[in-house]
């Protein structure tokens, strides 16, 4: 891998500049272009990512990348009405599936914030029209998106106020910095490096998307 210039992006083997924290790894490239960052509405994936920063304390992220398709197949493609059916048997199966994080806390976590998504969905119509009431308004993100900026970053009034109504509701592994990391992945923000290759698709995208109500 190249190494990172002072501003945080690294020259890949094509040429393009990125953002730093791929480390070069092919599959991790593949989720920096494609994945992070880019808006998302769909409820299930929606569920699935907030449940894999959970998995993820105290982990990397390469690492629940790479047991991602473990964790759908474990957990039903994430299917919150499924996963909020599941009992202490499907705990007990999970704790001996090697394909993902045998975490008895965050398993457990996975299927109570299963229970609380169908709440919300009922709610809000959609777990979509929930969690993008949270997204800043654009006078309230740095005028300059640098590698100085992005590291005081790990928490945001947002991501705190998403937490703490996450929390009121009954969620668990949902504190202000997971809900952070959650929002830039989903797209409620856009955490691409100024100068990384993939920044203006992801505001273009951002411009395009219909926020959801």
């Amino acid at each position: 891998m190249a190494e990172k210039g002072d501003n945080g992006l690294v020259i890949g083997e094509d040429g393009q500049a990125r953002c730093w924290w791929h480390s070069g790894h092919e599959d991790y490239i593949h989720y920096h272009d494609r994945e992070w960052g880019r808006p998302v509405d769909d409820d299930r994936t929606l569920f699935e990512k907030i449940c894999l920063e959970g998995f993820q304390s105290g982990l990397s992220w390469l690492t629940i990348l790479r047991k991602r398709e473990g964790f759908r197949r474990a957990f039903h493609n994430f299917d919150f009405e499924h996963v909020a059916r599941f009992n202490s048997s499907d705990v007990e199966r999970l704790l001996q599936d090697a394909s993902i994080v045998r975490h008895r806390r965050k398993i457990e976590s996975t299927i109570n914030n299963a229970q609380r998504a169908c709440e919300l969905a009922l709610e809000f119509g959609s777990l979509a029209a929930y969690f993008w009431r949270y997204e800043p308004d654009d006078n309230a993100r740095p005028r300059q998106f640098n590698y100085e900026t992005l590291m005081q970053l790990s928490k945001t009034k947002e991501s705190t106020a998403l937490s703490k109504d996450l929390k009121k509701r009954g969620w668990s592994f949902v504190g202000p910095t997971t809900a952070y990391a959650f929002m830039q992945a989903m797209g409620l923000v856009n955490d691409h490096l100024e100068g990384c290759i993939i920044r203006e698709q992801a505001a273009a995208d951002r411009h395009r998307f219909q926020r959801p109500v």
